[in-house]
């Protein structure tokens, strides 16, 4: 950012203002703060007759790994709508969100993410832009190997065990230095 949005000022400077506890740009002419908050990822464990929805990813990074449906949420819709949307754009698959599962941070990125687990409605097979396939894949039929991210490798790794529990919690975790950590 060059210029303040507020009265177009470049005088922009980066400081705690007032009693906040963190440095942000202000504009030293109008005091507007600009606040730079994480971004919101939300996206579904859709199970089906014991298999799980899965995309594999057509765009970088790492396309032609697999990953569970899951996308940033846009301003003016709730959690729930942009899982059940990004399930949707990526899979061609219509959902409904049972609950929610995992609430997963990874602050060296500045990224939330926050899982459902969803209920499979419909599915077309006919995956948007940014997936090569999606497909219904049994626990062993999961490309272990080729999942892009560590946390939702463990995620879905965790559900699977639960569901053969019959026992659902919720999670909270965060990745440091490349580790994952679940709490329950």
């Amino acid at each position: 950012m060059k210029y303040c949005s507020e009265c177009g000022s470049a005088n922009l400077v980066r400081r705690a203002p007032g009693h906040d506890t963190h440095s942000r740009l202000t504009c030293a002419d109008c005091d507007k703060i600009f606040y730079h908050n994480p971004r919101m990822i939300a996206g579904c464990i859709v199970e089906h007759d014991g298999k799980y929805l899965m995309c594999q990813r057509a765009i970088t990074p790492r396309p032609g790994s697999w990953t569970l449906p899951a996308g940033f949420m846009e301003c003016g819709e709730t959690v729930e709508q942009a899982a059940v949307r990004e399930v949707l754009e990526e899979t061609g698959a219509r959902v409904e969100v049972i609950s929610p599962y995992s609430i997963f941070s990874v602050p060296q990125i500045d990224e939330v993410y926050i899982m459902f687990r969803a209920r499979l409605i419909e599915f077309s097979d006919a995956p948007g832009p940014e997936t090569m396939e999606a497909k219904l894949l049994g626990p062993n039929e999961i490309p272990w190997d080729n999942i892009f991210y560590p946390a939702i490798k463990d995620i879905l790794q965790r559900y699977i065990d639960e569901k053969a529990r019959g026992t659902f919690g919720i999670y909270m975790g965060c990745s440091e230095d490349g580790t994952v950590h679940f709490m329950q």
